[in-house]
């Protein structure tokens, strides 16, 4: 029994054998099987971009309250809170009725495709884009601030560690993006813990401070400490009409507390079956525990006067810790259990979006607004293409703006907000459809949500506008352009792809078909295309050499015609600009000029599989193949031929001892590239 042929071995590229020793073994399709999750799992898993907010969330109305207010901010704190916490209900109930409905992950995105075309969406996929982007920045960079203040803290004043926050935090986001290529999977108690180790943080701060706030015993932070923000007068802010707008400037900062509240709708295909129920109870549940969490810090700060600092170390929330712990191995100890548990939920929020992102991203490429490379898997079954444009682009946002929270926040909500409002309004066009039960409440709750949501949108653009937010306002409308000419461009190609005429069996339309072949070496890769040639049965075969060097073409033609079996004569064609794609353009031009003609370019191609042949031969064939693209009648076909494998095949045979290489084994003309 005749022994079965052997594989043939595939040289792996120099490139592969490096991403294959960075990220492991590539995994197989029928391992992306994904885990459902409970609700406890979900909401560990989930929530940690939403209630990790309020880690900076309090701190960023402070920050517009205070300059402006001085300490009547710490008053006026906690009723900005409250007046986000109604904005939080009314979304959360806006959301409780996307999950209900539409189990797919999306979230606003997929609501709005339904509801008002794919078009209309592109409003919602540039919101969701612009929000992972940021979200990865701002997690990363406070999850940073979070160490940093432990080691000011701790360290009575050190301030040393400073100038390392952005390589930290670059150093973060590098890492997040390494561990997502290698396939990381969001379904995993790893990434559920840090979210109940910061409730549980939080709740002893809250807690802790209660007890010692009924018993008088709370301290209060030095309001005039070296790097604070300065205290503004209460009668200059009222005095100047300043009220309204600083009010509105700090409710727009305080609304980066409801980031990551559409995390759940994203992921709601993650939740065991009944999905949309599971969900429902989910989000109720983050947005309860977020809603306690921001109030409760919020209100923290008016008894202790916990004040923001310029450079955001010590954080708000940091030195609520301290003083409510207080001095003594105790108190250090719950600081730092505080401030490590921060910083790992701030960075584990941070990772979130290297799932939603590229999700999303392979959405709304499927939809043919953004380039089909996005929603391809890569080495690891993870969208590699989104996780690396999100690592580009959060890396530079992190370096522009030197890794500050407050500058970032003013990229932050206007993202979110727009997602918040393209679901509601998604939802009320939804349910203004059809005859249901509780129709008009459902109705009243979806459009309070959206026009809440587009009001905050307006403040936060307005206020902020020179503070950053002038950006978002400016790429948001070109976004949603790009990705509309994007489509527009994918539609018409593919409208011209469609336009196929009937096949029927007949013979081609033309009567002539020519094959040249372009020779720039006599070699074995010359000799192929030439048997290929004929293989063709053309009507007729010419090998064509364009004069470059004219002495080189005479040792060619010379070698040529003294070569036996060579039947098809060497015509040279002048290219006196050395112009080569040019001249070839030209003369596929002149000879199809008659339509009844075809003409098939073969163009052998050398090629070399190790980084040095590659770096000493240039190719051209590619070039030249996109230079006729454009020409109806001709066809362009590459040849390649691996001198590699002739090289390894010829020292082969050297070291058998069976006497001199074949003839041709080589590439006997210097010239040949």
């Amino acid at each position: 029994m005749a022994a079965a042929p052997a594989e043939p071995l595939v040289r792996e590229r120099l490139l592969y054998r490096v991403k294959r020793g960075l990220l492991g073994p590539p995994l197989v399709t029928r391992q992306l099987a994904r885990e459902k999750l409970s609700n406890p799992m979900a909401l560990g898993v989930l929530a940690s971009d939403c209630i990790s907010s309020t880690a900076y969330g309090p701190e960023e109305m402070l920050i517009i309250l205070v300059p402006v207010v001085g300490i009547a901010a710490f008053d006026l704190a906690p009723l900005v809170a409250c007046a986000i916490l109604l904005v939080l209900v009314l979304v959360t109930l806006s959301y409780r009725d996307v999950v209900s409905v539409y189990t797919r992950a999306g979230g606003s995105y997929v609501v709005a495709r339904e509801n008002f075309g794919p078009r209309v969406a592109q409003v919602a996929s540039v919101a969701l884009l612009i929000d992972y982007i940021v979200t990865v920045a701002v997690q990363s960079a406070a999850g940073t601030d979070a160490l940093i203040s432990l080691a000011h803290l701790v360290g009575e004043g050190y301030y040393g560690i400073d100038h390392l926050k952005l390589p930290v935090t670059a150093g973060v986001v590098v890492v997040l993006t390494y561990g997502n290529l290698r396939g990381i999977r969001e379904a995993g108690r790893a990434f559920a813990a840090p979210a109940y180790l910061f409730m549980l943080a939080i709740a002893l701060i809250l807690v802790i401070g209660l007890v010692r706030g009924l018993n008088g015993g709370l301290p209060h932070a030095d309001v005039h400490a070296r790097g604070a923000y300065p205290l503004g007068s209460p009668g200059h802010g009222w005095l100047y009409g300043a009220s309204l707008f600083m009010v509105l400037r700090s409710f727009a900062n305080g609304g980066s507390s409801l980031t990551g509240l559409e995390a759940i709708s994203n992921g709601v295909s993650t939740f065991r079956s009944p999905q949309g129920r599971n969900a429902r109870r989910t989000l109720t549940t983050m947005s309860l525990i977020l809603g306690v969490m921001v109030l409760g810090v919020s209100v923290l700060a008016h008894f202790t006067h916990a004040i923001p600092y310029l450079d955001g170390n010590p954080t708000v929330l940091s030195q609520e810790a301290h003083l409510v712990f207080g001095d003594g191995w105790p108190g250090t100890a719950g600081l730092v259990y505080v401030q490590l548990a921060t910083a790992l939920i701030l960075y584990t929020g941070a990772n979130t979006p290297f799932t939603g992102f590229p999700f999303l991203a392979s959405f709304v490429a499927e939809d043919r607004f953004l380039p089909r490379q996005l929603t391809r898997r890569g080495h690891r079954l993870a969208f590699s293409n989104g996780i690396i444009c999100l690592t580009i682009i959060s890396l530079a946002l992190l370096f522009v703006t030197g890794g500050n929270v407050d500058k970032l926040v003013a990229l932050y909500a206007i993202g979110v907000f727009t997602g918040f409002t393209m679901a509601g309004a998604g939802m009320t066009a939804h349910h203004w459809r059809r005859r249901e039960p509780r129709r008009r409440l459902k109705i009243a709750v979806n459009a309070a949500a959206a026009v809440v949501s587009a009001l905050v949108v307006l403040i936060f653009a307005v206020t902020k506008f020179t503070e950053g937010a002038w950006l978002v306002v400016v790429v948001f409308p070109l976004g949603v352009w790009a990705l509309i000419r994007i489509n527009r461009q994918y539609r018409q190609e593919a409208a011209a792809l469609e336009d196929v005429p009937a096949f029927t069996t007949d013979r081609p339309h033309w009567r002539r078909h020519l094959v040249y072949v372009l020779v720039d070496a006599l070699d074995l890769a010359t000799v192929k295309a030439l048997r290929y040639a004929h293989e063709l049965r053309p009507d007729e075969v010419r090998a064509l050499h364009f004069v470059i060097d004219e002495e080189r073409a005479r040792r060619l033609v010379a070698r040529w015609d003294a070569t036996p079996g060579t039947d098809v004569p060497l015509e040279l064609v002048d290219c006196p600009d050395r112009r080569l794609r040019h001249a070839v353009i030209q003369l596929a031009s002149r000879t199809t000029a008659d339509p009844a003609t075809e003409l098939t370019l073969l163009i052998p191609r050398r090629t070399h599989s190790n980084p040095l042949g590659r770096l000493l031969h240039r190719d051209t064939g590619d070039l030249i193949a996109r230079a006729l693209e454009h020409l109806p009648n001709v066809a362009v076909t590459i040849l390649p031929f691996d001198v590699t494998g002739a090289v390894e095949r010829m020292r082969a045979v050297r070291r058998e001892g069976s006497g001199t290489p074949r003839e041709g084994s080589g590439t006997p003309d210097t010239g040949a590239s």
